[in-house]
């Protein structure tokens, strides 16, 4: 587990397009995703590495090619960013959410240093976490649970931040207390809970119900943080709602053809 975690204070902005402001003090850094940043103060400097920077396994450059590749597994980008105040005061870096939701600051010390969550979720921390893989042990996770056999495990005792669509519901769940969601519903848990997947009993519920084959089954003790809105919910929506074909049926001009060309690209 990393145990030189930088220290970082911040402030969550916002109520449904949230962004978090992290303040570094002279010689504090922050990792974040390629993208994120929406802005930063005059005094910080800018670096791209491989992997996460947190510096754990092995060294050198074989240690930055086993981060970079732990994150290819989970579907994330080789890189990431570090921010480094190298001024002589305090300084600030904003990172924003990349589609209308919640923004979840999580202390990992407060969660046995580790969080499991689902690809795609982390948005930003301190520098010195690790961002590395969970393997669902059970094969029906691997095969069925929407996000995938591969999860990603933060590690280590400082924030991280973390990204979820819609509204966010926290539960706490007592010893043998069991909870069903929708599989891509699920943000993060603490690793204690036991997490598996289960068919959807009755043909007609699984074939008509509109709510998939499977669900997450999450067993306590533990916690677990959901989300109303799953971005592929969202995207999914927005094609099925868009225009197809050219021209008129397109709908230029309208919010309808706005959307298609964002999502879809315009070709003229």
């Amino acid at each position: 587990m990393p145990t030189n975690v930088h220290e970082i204070d911040y402030d969550l902005k916002g109520t449904e397009m949230q962004c978090v402001e992290i303040e570094l003090d002279p010689g504090e850094s922050a990792i974040a995703e390629a993208g994120s940043l929406m802005y930063m103060e005059d005094g910080i400097e800018m670096e791209t590495i491989f992997g996460d920077g947190s510096e754990r396994g092995p060294g050198g450059l074989l240690g930055k090619f086993v981060g970079a590749g732990k994150r290819l597994l989970t579907g994330e980008s080789l890189f990431m960013t570090v921010f480094t105040n190298t001024s002589q005061g305090k300084k600030h870096v904003t990172f924003a959410s990349p589609y209308p939701g919640k923004i979840i600051p999580l202390d990992l010390s407060q969660y046995d240093n580790q969080i499991i969550c689902q690809k795609d979720t982390f948005l930003a921390g301190a520098k010195g976490i690790s961002i590395g893989i969970a393997f669902q042990k059970r094969i029906g996770v691997g095969f069925f649970g929407g996000e995938g056999f591969i999860m990603q495990k933060i590690e280590g005792d400082g924030m991280a931040f973390c990204h979820a669509g819609g509204t966010i519901v926290k539960k706490e769940l007592q010893p043998g207390e069991i909870v069903r969601v929708d599989t891509g519903c699920l943000v993060a848990m603490t690793s204690n809970v036991n997490y598996d997947i289960q068919f959807v009993k009755g043909i007609k519920t699984a074939l008509f119900g509109g709510e998939g084959l499977f669900f997450a089954t999450l067993q306590g003790p533990g916690t677990v943080w959901l989300q109303s809105l799953p971005f592929s919910r969202l995207a999914s929506r927005v094609f099925a709602a868009a225009p197809q074909g050219q021209g008129k049926d397109k709908g230029e001009g309208s919010l309808g053809g706005f959307l298609f060309d964002t999502f879809m690209g315009n070709d003229d």
